[in-house]
Parts: structure tokens; sequence; C-alpha cells
């Protein structure tokens, strides 16, 4: 009897068994969307620490926690707009896209926090250290690498920046190109394919090190660069650190859960942390969607919307 009268109200309200939210107790995998950006077992090898945690934290074991890392960050845009994806660490820029295109589609959840207490990092842009290139003035005919149209860093900020001190980009520079990813913009400076690189640096900390987190961060623990081949001659304002985000129709149980095991991480396996997040982070903070609004705003006015 009491069967036959929930799916009465289940009629009545319009709703059928598969709109139903599916229950925690139901997971059968979790997926998780790893942007584009350094080389892909660079990637897996760093957020593979997740797999037994969150096997173990949702009782479905490793093997079915699923890593997708996108060749690009359109790819983890997609996953997440297409709701293939569970959860994903995205940046600002990437999230503003993902919002903009269907804002119900992701809930931010958390973003990380630097060292110094602070949520935010910058666009820097470098050069090689040899090129004779001092300031940003320098540039003026050179050939300027973005690292992805969906980069925050790499290309949205510098995008509407550079413009307040250089004028018009397009009559400025040389020429402009995507260069594949923060990694392999930075390689391009090395190799001399583009004189100047946009990516993105915490900004704390000593650049001879890469600073505490970022693109040059991670590149100089991989012994793939060394900070003496280059120089920073522009930077940005500060911009939002990017969100952690998951799927807005995950159960509410699994969101919390999920939330709640983040947002410790730092302290129960903190070397999972720091190779998830590509630095030296003090830990994960609630974060929500206003933050991120003068992000948004930005993109839309580069759309044209």
């Amino acid at each position: 009897m009491k069967l036959i009268k929930t799916i009465a109200a289940i009629a009545l309200t319009g709703l059928s068994f598969a709109a139903l939210p599916a229950q925690a107790e139901d997971m059968k995998e979790f997926r998780v969307g790893i942007l584009g950006g350094e080389n892909e077992a660079d990637r897996l090898r760093n957020f593979g620490c997740l797999q037994k945690h969150l096997g173990d934290l949702f009782g479905i074991g490793a093997d079915n926690v699923k890593l997708f890392p996108a060749a690009d960050y359109d790819g983890t845009v997609q996953g997440l707009l297409g709701g293939t994806l569970d959860y994903a660490e995205l940046g600002a820029s990437a999230y503003a896209k993902v919002w903009l295109a269907d804002p119900k589609a992701t809930e931010v959840i958390l973003t990380t926090e630097q060292q110094d207490g602070a949520t935010g990092y910058y666009a820097v842009g470098v050069v090689r250290a040899d090129s004779g290139i001092t300031d940003i003035q320098g540039m003026k005919g050179k050939k300027l690498g973005f690292a992805d149209p969906d980069s925050t860093s790499g290309y949205l900020v510098p995008l509407v920046e550079l413009p307040k001190t250089v004028g018009d980009i397009k009559a400025f520079f040389g020429s402009t190109e995507f260069a594949g990813g923060h990694e392999n913009c930075t390689l391009a400076v090395v190799d001399k394919k583009v004189d100047m690189c946009t990516t993105w640096a915490s900004g704390v900390g000593s650049f001879d090190e890469g600073y505490t987190s970022g693109n040059l961060r991670k590149m100089v623990d991989k012994g793939t660069l060394n900070m003496k081949d280059l120089k920073e001659i522009w930077r940005s304002a500060l911009i939002p650190n990017g969100p952690v985000v998951v799927r807005s129709t995950l159960p509410a149980e699994v969101k919390t859960k999920f939330k709640d095991f983040m947002m410790k991480l730092h302290e129960t396996d903190n070397a999972c942390f720091q190779a998830i997040q590509g630095g030296d982070f003090k830990r994960l903070v609630e974060m929500g969607h206003d933050f991120y609004l003068p992000i948004i705003e930005a993109r839309k006015a580069k759309q044209g919307g």
C-alpha cells in the first residue's frame, strides 16, 4: 500500500523514477576530470592518489574512481557540461565558460589557499633570461605565446590587462599564438619558438624556485625547467584561484562527504594534496560562485555578450 501511494505521489508531481537523484549507496563510480596543460602521464600520476582515497570514501573501490585527463581545457569543460564528470578543478575562466553555457551544470564548493593566506594568483609574462628584453615594452614587434584559449592566466586576463600597457595587442606584438598549454608555452620560450609566454604563478616565494605554486613551480619540481633560463617581465592584478567544482546533480550526501574529505586532505595526505594542486599550497577553503563574478564578466565581454 505504501508503494502504491509513493508511485501515485511521483505521478502527481510529474516525476519519474529516472528523474529521482541517485542515492550515495547506489554509486557505481566517481569520475574525475583533469585539466590539460601538462603531459598526460604527469597528470595521471599526480591525481592517482585520489583513486584509493575516494574509492574507500564512497565504498566503490579504487578501480571505480575514473581519471579523465583532457587534451586541453575545453575537454574538461565539455565533460562537465555533458554530465560525464563528477569533479574537476578548473581555472576561473574555464569555470566561467561552463557557467555561461549552463549555470546549473556545476557547483563551486572550494578553492585553494596560498601559504600567505591569499586565495588568488597571478598571470605572469616570462621571457628568456638572455633575450635582452627587460620589460613589456621590449616585446614590441615580437612573438607572444598564450597557453590555452580557456585559460584565465594564460589568455583571458592577459587579453584584458595587456592593452592597458601596450595598447592594441595585434598592433603591438609581431604575432600571437596558442602554444598548447602552460607547460608547452613555457618550453616554447626556452626553445626560442616564442619570445614571451603568459602562464600562472602564486607570486609568493622565490622566482628562482618557480614561486610556491603554479606552472613554473610544477615544471621546476619535475626537473623540466631551470628558472635561471627565464625572466619575468609582466604581472597581472591578482586573479581568483580556480574553483573545485562538482556535478550539480550529485546527491547532497555525496557532495558533503567529498567536500569534507577534500578540506581535510592537506592533513590526512599532504603529499597527495600538493601533487593535485601542483605546488606548496596551504589548504582548500570553502568558496562559492560569487567569487568568480569578475572573471565571468570579463569572459562575457570577450565574447561580446
